[in-house]
């Protein structure tokens, strides 16, 4: 099968060529799927999983790509709640060869089915920023309707979900980012935008939830923004400043099945947009990534 493999992690996007490689093989609890987009953040070929296996083991040349919309090939043993010639869409294992392939062995657990009605390339892009925004509002930052919260970069794939999903769910949002972010985040259902190059973020006042994607120093600066008991949740890595009477988490998101299900219902009621930067074909996506 044609594959985007990687072999240097130094060499970022500018390693990833296209190759020929075996097509995977489905390990018990595993479907094969025929990859029909995948989505793909250059960011992620920092993360240590990409080039080792479970046990640690280095398991380079890698296939990157952690999140697909596809049909179901083949299923293994133990497999249940899916069958052949099924749509689905989900994320893969952090450290096995992911999506940008034309083919993908994956846990049945880690993808849920995916309605006709919804395009594979939108499928593919709500998988792991649906299931981030899903993750740090309602499980880790326990929004509630009537909070406010701070998404950080809410004009990008992340946020402009957690933007969304924060207002369905009763709260006011306050969208940050570069300015030319502005009316992308507003479009998706900020109620305030703070353009973090030329406004005060200290101006926001408190806040009872920070979705924060940066980290750094925009992380440590909104740590005390958090009002009492509220939360900062992040992506970005262990938190370097904490609220003072409140809560810090930083998590990694994890496949779901019931909460993809969730997502793309509210993409079949137009209650949530995608949010899809560039698309190629395989063959272009090592010079388009």
């Amino acid at each position: 099968m044609k594959a985007i493999v990687v072999t240097d992690q130094a060499a970022g996007t500018a390693g990833m060529t296209l190759a020929e490689r075996p097509e995977p093989e489905a390990a018990g609890n595993d479907v094969l799927i025929e990859v029909h987009a995948s989505g793909f953040t250059p960011g992620e070929l920092s993360w240590p999983s990409n080039w080792t296996d479970r046990l640690g083991r280095d398991r380079t040349p890698s296939i990157p790509g952690h999140e697909l919309a596809g049909v179901v090939t083949a299923l293994s043993y133990g497999t249940t709640g899916l069958s052949v010639g099924q749509r689905v869409f989900g994320l893969t294992d952090w450290t096995r060869d992911g999506t940008l392939a034309e083919y993908v062995a994956v846990e049945a657990r880690n993808v849920a089915p995916l309605p006709g009605d919804v395009d594979f390339t939108a499928g593919a892009s709500l998988a792991m920023p649906g299931l981030t925004a899903w993750q740090g509002l309602f499980e880790h930052g326990r929004l509630r309707a009537g909070q406010s919260v701070l998404v950080h970069g809410a004009a990008g794939a992340v946020g402009s979900m957690a933007t969304q999903l924060a207002r369905e769910a009763g709260a006011y949002v306050i969208g940050t980012g570069r300015a030319a972010g502005r009316q992308t985040a507003l479009d998706f259902g900020a109620q305030e935008f703070v353009d973090l190059e030329n406004d005060a973020l200290e101006d926001v006042g408190g806040v009872d939830l920070v979705f924060d994607v940066f980290g750094g120093d925009i992380g440590r600066r909104s740590a005390g923004l958090v009002r009492a008991g509220g939360t900062l949740v992040t992506i970005a890595g262990p938190p370097e400043a904490r609220p003072a009477d409140g809560l810090a988490i930083d998590f990694v998101v994890v496949p779901d099945r019931p909460q993809l299900s969730e997502i793309v219902q509210r993409v079949r009621d137009g209650r949530l947009r995608t949010n899809i930067g560039n698309v190629a074909t395989l063959d272009d996506a090592r010079v388009r990534p």
